[in-house]
């Protein structure tokens, strides 16, 4: 489950203290001023993605600055990537100055003193990297902190939009399943900032890598849904049937084996989880997406060699 902090239950003139408190504590040591008084809020749901942290921050007027002193007290490596839901926000460090408007995305380095600025109440997910982890795959970042990604160029809008969905699923996803699509988020982030860097548009074989991330996430963010079809999701990300299997033949799928694959390994993890112990076997199939019980069945001992409630047997105790 994600944390969620909140301004809602303090009392009002200590709001804008405990939003202090809350920012620093999610993100990074920084001082906050706001001319709102008592009518100022804030709220932040966080979820850790392995080295990664993914939050969705809604709050209103504000300055939030990182400043020399503040970087000298503290140990914090990261780099931070704001994309923009609602409202708009300047980001100001290394001597530029960008806006973030919905749909677009800036950086800004913790190392290096920066300043944000909201006018008004604002909607942002902010993805917070470890600048090695980032270096590691692009390490050019310092001229380019304080600069606008819009979605004009494709990879910079799947980078939007990979970052947003998995906002939306990232306390849902277990651990193995997170780590690997942070990493992917990161993969994307460095290819959407050499496209921005050099100018020129990236081969079709990176282009081909990103959707295949962003189709993956959104089969994940679906797989509940028993009516997860291919047409559906095709259209979704703006591409042909055909095309979304094209790019699950990269890795020896296809649409149907792949989302029947990640509904198999979720029910698998589950039955052999003692959190779910109380659940019927069918309640945890259901939850996934499965629609027919004997189809579930015949299937899970296809994959695994047993039957549901074999498995579930074996791997909880007596």
């Amino acid at each position: 489950m994600p944390a969620l902090f909140t301004t809602e239950d303090a009392p009002t003139h200590r709001r804008l203290a405990l939003w202090q408190d809350i920012v620093c504590d999610v993100f990074v040591q920084l001082d906050c001023k706001s001319d709102l008084g008592t009518a100022f809020h804030g709220a932040i749901t966080s979820t850790q993605l392995g080295a990664v942290k993914c939050s969705v921050v809604s709050s209103s007027q504000q300055r939030v600055l990182r400043t020399p002193s503040r970087i000298a007290r503290a140990s914090e490596d990261f780099v931070l990537f704001a994309l923009g839901r609602s409202g708009t926000g300047s980001v100001l460090q290394d001597g530029r100055e960008t806006v973030i408007r919905p749909g677009e995305f800036a950086f800004y380095d913790t190392t290096r003193p920066y300043e944000l600025r909201f006018n008004a109440d604002f909607t942002q997910t902010i993805f917070q990297v470890p600048r090695a982890m980032l270096h590691r795959r692009f390490a050019g970042t310092q001229g380019l902190t304080a600069t606008t990604f819009t979605s004009d160029r494709p990879v910079q809008r799947l980078a939007w939009q990979f970052i947003a969905g998995l906002s939306e699923i990232a306390d849902k996803l277990d651990p193995d399943n997170a780590i690997r699509l942070a990493d992917q988020a990161a993969d994307l982030l460095a290819m959407a900032m050499s496209e921005r860097l050099g100018g020129a548009a990236l081969p079709a074989s990176t282009h081909r890598s990103a959707l295949l991330y962003r189709l993956k996430a959104h089969v994940l963010a679906h797989l509940p849904n028993p009516e997860l079809n291919l047409t559906e999701t095709a259209a979704a990300l703006g591409i042909s049937p055909r095309y979304v299997n094209s790019l699950l033949a990269d890795e020896d799928t296809s649409f149907q084996r792949f989302v029947l694959a990640q509904r198999l390994e979720r029910c698998k993890r589950d039955l052999a989880s003692p959190a779910h112990a109380h659940r019927h076997i069918g309640e945890i199939a259901f939850a996934w997406g499965f629609n027919d019980l004997s189809h579930f069945g015949r299937v899970f001992r296809d994959h695994y060699g047993l039957s549901p409630r074999d498995w579930r047997q074996s791997r909880l105790p007596n």
